[in-house]
């Protein structure tokens, strides 16, 4: 699975959790930069997207939100916390045994 990270700076712990649930390709953009955060486009082989919302101001959100509705990705907001985003991905994948 391809999965596009928009938000957050350092995703170490992030992938980890990816990792536990199999392989995952992942892109990351950090949306550091105000000029660039809204230009870029959702690449075509993105299965899904996580969304930190602690780190996206509201134009990057509302333009990837609609973007990805618009190509029929599902998207995941979240929280940059590891338990907020091993909960979430447990949802997304309709896994009912995740632990805590």
């Amino acid at each position: 699975m391809s999965v596009l990270i928009i938000g957050g700076d350092k995703i170490d712990t992030i992938k980890g959790i990816l990792d536990q649930f199999g392989d995952f390709s992942v892109t990351h953009w950090d949306t550091r930069k105000k000029s660039s955060a809204c230009r870029k486009e959702i690449p075509q082989n993105t299965d899904y997207i996580l969304m930190l919302t602690d780190f996206l101001n509201h134009n990057a959100m509302y333009k990837y939100r609609k973007e990805a509705k618009k190509k029929n990705i599902p998207l995941i907001c979240t929280k940059r916390s590891a338990s907020s985003i091993h909960c979430e991905v447990c949802k997304f994948l309709k896994m009912n045994n995740c632990e805590e």
